[in-house]
């Protein structure tokens, strides 16, 4: 044993470790050479070795691109300060950012708030990016084929909500299935939930939109002027699919796993670190399977968007005159620096010198808005990706406790758009009610130039998650295939996922 192999276990360069070889050199003589016990001896003399990182004594400074004027968002916002101040202790984390529509999340005090940003230098915090990996916003534009009704119709047997998974009777192929990605130590066992869950977006806040959107010069010219050729050769009245959801079980099994990796690998650093805060070293074998692991599943997020937007296209009789769409949940590299957004949607300049498009939904009842980022460095270069809560859905509940009320407070703010829900039963907790008023938002969005709006996309209607979770019978989970009792049925389900 050398000092190479005592700095490595983690003792400092310095004098004790003249102090240690000397020791090890006496236990040799004396016959004790069990590498083992020769630490196990050294760290009673001269104790563990300390901590590589601790946490900061106080956190790095954050921008606020946010303001609170209400007795409820001013708590709000005091709640999410304190969270990020935590946060922003950890050692390895750069800068913060807090969004117009930031509101607290989760019991823990280092939990990201929704609408919050880190900088993270050359390493992966797998809970900044939270379980809902890679939550994105996609949309097709097409001619107006038919009513909104029969569109909603079609767009209703073209997707999926709830909990679970499809049958396997009514599996969508998407060649992203085929990626030759299994063997990426966070994905194996999980390709049996990337089959069961394309064309399925899942519940809470997730939804699917048909809007409508007037395309003119102006709005062609600001696209033009920036480098973007959308809607360069089309002027009139559009339809809008958006659909918004995340990459459901193949995203949370990957969460977990990069988050118990990341707790291992913090553990070694120092041992006061909040599960939060734990992190993977961007350059170690493990960050980097699981760098590649998140773009597997940005990929398949995308593909799943495509599926249903496929599906619902094929079922109304149009074909796709723009599309795009982004992420607002997920981490991006820009350097050796890894931006991670809890509800965040980029802002900066593409590889070409083009603004991000971004899609930024409000509530059900609102335009969606369209915008190129300002790449406000201020702010990490982000612009918010919704609404934000000022409520937890259950204070909002219990501020609205009478059903009569609850009831005429949805009818007003549905009042004017198509709403489906996929369980059949209305949820407070996701119409306009819930959220920010989205004026403010928009306000914030230019007055902390976080990015330009440059069109709306006006509601039709939607299909919302929302409501209490329902198991539909026929909707089995990776697990319940799994337990299937008869070995021939078992064997005949895994003989049908396998040509997907």
């Amino acid at each position: 044993m050398n000092a190479k192999d005592l700095i490595k276990a983690g003792y400092r360069p310095g004098p004790q470790i003249d102090d240690m070889l000397d020791m090890i050199a006496d236990l040799n003589a004396r016959g004790i050479v069990s590498r083992k016990y020769l630490f196990k001896l050294l760290k009673r003399e001269f104790g563990d070795p300390p901590p590589l990182f601790e946490m900061r004594e106080k956190p790095v400074p954050f921008g606020e691109a946010i303001h609170a004027e209400t007795k409820e968002e001013k708590a709000n916002l005091t709640k999410v300060r304190a969270k990020m101040e935590t946060l922003l202790r950890t050692p390895v984390i750069s800068g913060g950012s807090v969004m117009p529509d930031a509101c607290p999340t989760g019991p823990a005090p280092a939990d990201i708030p929704v609408g919050g940003v880190i900088a993270v230098e050359n390493a992966i915090i797998p809970a900044a990016h939270s379980a809902d990996i890679c939550c994105s916003m996609f949309a097709t534009f097409y001619e107006p084929r038919t009513s909104v009704k029969a569109e909603l119709d079609a767009l209703t047997t073209s997707t999926r909500f709830g909990p679970g998974g499809r049958h396997f009777d009514d599996l969508v192929h998407h060649p992203v299935l085929n990626e030759p990605v299994w063997e990426n130590r966070f994905l194996k066992s999980l390709r049996e939930r990337a089959v069961i869950h394309i064309a399925d977006q899942g519940d809470g806040n997730h939804f699917a939109f048909i809007g409508e959107i007037e395309i003119t010069d102006e709005i062609a010219a600001q696209f033009q002027a920036v480098g973007h050729d959308l809607f360069q050769t089309f002027r009139g009245t559009l339809r809008a699919l958006v659909t918004h959801h995340g990459s459901r079980s193949l995203g949370s099994h990957l969460y977990k796993r990069g988050l118990d990796a990341a707790i291992k690998n913090t553990a070694k650093k120092g041992p006061r670190f909040p599960r939060e805060t734990a992190w993977l070293d961007a350059d170690s074998p493990e960050g980097q399977d699981y760098w590649e692991a998140l773009q597997y599943v940005s990929r398949w997020t995308r593909a799943n968007h495509e599926a249903i937007h496929n599906r619902f296209l094929d079922r109304v009789g149009a074909e796709t005159v723009e599309r795009f769409g982004n992420e607002h949940n997920f981490v991006w590299k820009r350097g050796n620096t890894f931006f991670h957004g809890k509800g965040a949607t980029p802002a900066w300049k593409d590889d070409q010198g083009r603004p991000l498009l971004g899609l930024i939904p409000l509530n059900m009842a609102a335009p969606i808005l369209i915008v190129l980022g300002n790449d406000n460095p201020a702010f990490h270069s982000f612009a918010p990706h919704g609404a934000g809560r000022n409520l937890s859905r259950t204070a909002l509940l219990k501020k609205h406790r009478s059903a009569d009320h609850r009831r005429h407070l949805i009818e007003h703010h549905t009042r004017n758009i198509d709403v489906r829900w996929f369980n059949g039963k209305p949820d407070l907790s996701e119409t306009p009610v819930a959220y920010k008023d989205p004026e403010a938002i928009k306000t914030q969005i230019r007055e902390f130039d976080l990015a330009t709006i440059v069109a709306e996309i006006k509601p039709l209607g939607s299909i919302m998650a929302g409501g209490k979770k329902r198991r539909d019978e026929e909707q089995l989970t990776p697990k319940q295939i799994r337990q299937i009792g008869h070995r021939k049925e078992r064997r005949r389900i895994k003989q049908d996922l396998g040509r997907y």
